[in-house]
């Protein structure tokens, strides 16, 4: 089967590639700033044009490349303690993420989603402070919602943030988290595989055709965080989010 015919599998119009281009390059600018949350963004516009149950294994396809290599400038402050702990949690979580994701109606993903990102950003808005230390038992709910939410969502980096960084120094936090995302990458991508998601070559195809602006937008965002306040750059992108989320939630009751 040829490329054209792969992709002709997308009914997307030309307006349609470039909106769906711009919110990957979005995406990965976050990305690249944040190191996390491409889903929270890109979600709520690829959404538009394909289920939910497409958009997040075409996204952890992305972010595979996208974090690859990234752990090792900031392997020696990553704390293994804290990863012994949230792996196994992750992986029980993702496993329970994956099969939501595939057994549910897409009307209720897109509800849930909906509620999702906008508790997540209503949370990340009015919480200014850092959190008191959390104890290591933390590690368990937190990394099997993250995990759960990682792979259903795209997103559950957040709460991996909460628990590290109320555990750890700043760099150490932001290395482990880093470590730790990468790892539940490959979690979810080998669930995906096994479960057959990639055998339809229209996805794999589409993944393909989203690299570019997955490293532009990488491209952009490594370069943004050199210039700016990733705190207030984060808290611009929250706003969105937030707004994106009630615009899925109202879409989803005028259906």
């Amino acid at each position: 089967m040829s490329l054209v015919a792969l992709l002709s599998q997308w009914p997307f119009s030309a307006t349609d590639w470039l909106v769906v281009e711009l919110g990957v390059v979005l995406a990965y600018i976050v990305f690249g700033v944040a190191g996390f949350g491409t889903a929270l963004v890109a979600g709520p516009i690829l959404i538009l044009f394909m289920p939910l149950s497409k958009i997040v294994p075409l996204l952890v396809l992305l972010d595979f490349v996208a974090v690859f290599g990234n752990l090792l400038p900031s392997r020696k402050d990553v704390a293994k303690f804290e990863l012994l702990w949230l792996l196994p949690c992750m992986a029980v979580g993702c496993t329970l993420g994956v099969i939501f994701l595939l057994n549910l109606k897409s009307d209720i993903l897109l509800l849930l989603m909906g509620l999702f990102i906008s508790a997540y950003a209503l949370y990340s808005l009015s919480v200014k402070v850092r959190p008191t230390q959390l104890a290591a038992a933390w590690a368990v709910p937190m990394g099997t919602v993250g995990g759960m939410f990682g792979a259903l969502f795209g997103s559950g980096g957040f709460l991996y943030a909460i628990y590290l960084n109320s555990r750890l120094p700043k760099d150490a936090a932001r290395a482990t988290q880093s470590a730790l995302i990468s790892c539940s990458t490959v979690v979810r991508l080998s669930l995906f595989v096994i479960a057959g998601v990639y055998a339809e070559l229209p996805l794999l195809v589409l993944a393909l055709c989203l690299l570019p602006a997955m490293a532009l937008g990488s491209w952009i965002g490594r370069r943004l965080i050199r210039r700016l306040s990733r705190e207030a750059f984060v808290r611009l992108v929250t706003w969105l989010v937030l707004a994106s989320g009630i615009a899925l939630i109202s879409r989803y009751f005028s259906t």
